[in-house]
């Protein structure tokens, strides 16, 4: 079944995920996350982490009226029924002293198992755990977050002559991930480490974010699905009610100037009672 679309246009999904949005960078496209759900419902909204920035505001701060605004959209989502889970990630660690707690409606937890609607149990995580730079090499992190400050920088200069010109927004710092080797393997390594994460704990799948390299794809066996982010591609998945997963690429549905929506993305559809009788 596919989603709902209600008379004004606006999708309901069964869930929707999101992370990485970065509040209080000013890489964040916090313009284009509250298009984006201004025009998305869900029964569950789970927000994978990093969804403020406290680095960069420990930095310097800055929040204009749009990030506000992100905030405000979700907690009139929040007070309007819809349930928001929302997972610390390394940049907005400061939330992990508050597991179990409730912000304005919204739940704070260390990480969760989600049901599909067919079923299927996947472990949502931010992903940094994974990370050995994270973890094992603070000073690395920070430096290598201020060096990614640039690059976005420069990337955001660049696709404001792409989009005078009529181009399509375009990622340097995504296509850069998918062509330097010691990117690629990390990459690789992650998702495979987030994979054998979700075995162990008996699960279908695993969602998480960190790494702003948006996939539904397999590893293992096992469902991968990585959210993206909000500060190059601008990417969501969404859980339809027939359990089937969608990767909602928010740049390319608006394109250069804002166009009417249409539906994009690609769904995976897995066979969790073959892997549950393989494991019998």
């Amino acid at each position: 079944m596919a989603e709902a679309t209600e008379p004004t246009g606006i999708r309901h999904f069964r869930t929707l995920f999101i992370s990485d949005v970065h509040l209080g960078s000013k890489a964040a496209q916090a313009e284009l996350l509250v298009d984006f759900l201004r025009r998305h419902d869900a029964e569950t909204m789970y927000l994978v982490g990093d969804i403020i920035d406290g680095w960069r505001l420990r930095r310097s701060w800055h929040f204009p009226q749009p990030h506000n605004d992100v905030v405000q959209k979700i907690l009139r989502k929040a007070r309007k029924g819809c349930r928001v889970v929302y997972i610390p990630g390394n940049h907005d660690e400061f939330l992990r002293d508050f597991p179990g707690e409730h912000f304005g409606g919204i739940e704070v937890k260390m990480n969760a198992t989600h049901v599909t609607a067919d079923g299927r149990r996947f472990l949502i995580m931010h992903g940094d755990e994974f990370d050995v730079v994270v973890r094992n090499a603070r000073v690395l992190a920070y430096l290598g977050d201020w060096a990614y400050d640039a690059a976005i920088i420069l990337n955001s200069l660049f696709n404001t002559v792409r989009r005078r010109l009529g181009f399509p927004y375009w990622s340097f710092s995504a296509w850069a991930k998918l062509k330097v080797k010691n990117a690629v393997n990390f990459i690789g390594a992650f998702e495979e480490a987030l994979a054998e994460e979700a075995h162990r704990q008996d699960c279908d799948g695993v969602i998480c974010g960190h790494i702003h390299h948006a996939l539904i794809g397999e590893r293992a066996g096992i469902v991968y699905i990585n959210t993206g982010d909000w500060v190059e591609s601008c990417t969501a998945v969404a859980e339809r009610h027939d359990g089937a997963f969608e990767l909602i690429r928010w740049t390319e549905v608006m394109g250069p100037i804002a166009m009417p929506l249409k539906a994009v993305g690609a769904s995976l559809e897995t066979n969790h009672r073959a892997r549950a009788a393989e494991a019998a």
